[in-house]
């Protein structure tokens, strides 16, 4: 969101947009987690329809669409931005258990047990 704004007060945003629009795979991590000013919601969902239809967007998220408020205030623009990311899109639930959180409390019962918590045994990761 940041190079956005830049972009944008730079007078360099079409150019930021249509880079953004030719990777094969835009990868957006902790969508929801903080909340986007209108601006920024708006560059985002500029960034979402250059690449509608044409490229990969991946998303990953703790809330759930209609949480998505919290970070999109605008009602209207957020039911665009959901609107845009699941047209022909798949969802993957991946369930409500926090993985880091998963792999602390294994982490801690292994120092707890008296085993070394820096440890990897394989298999016991999950994805």
């Amino acid at each position: 969101m940041n190079e956005l704004v830049e972009a944008a007060d730079e007078k360099n945003l079409a150019r930021t947009i249509a880079r953004y629009g030719r990777v094969d795979l835009l990868a957006i991590d902790e969508l929801g987690y903080m909340e986007l000013d209108r601006r920024g919601a708006e560059l985002l969902f500029q960034v979402l329809t250059e690449r509608e239809e044409n490229n990969s967007i991946a998303i990953a998220s703790n809330e759930s669409f209609s949480g998505w408020t919290k970070t999109f205030t605008d009602p209207r623009l957020c039911a665009a931005i959901v609107d845009r990311l699941t047209f022909n899109g798949t969802i993957i639930e991946t369930g409500t258990r926090s993985y880091r959180l998963a792999h602390t409390q294994q982490n801690q019962a292994l120092q707890a047990s008296g085993g070394s918590g820096s440890d990897r045994h394989a298999g016991s990761e999950t994805t």
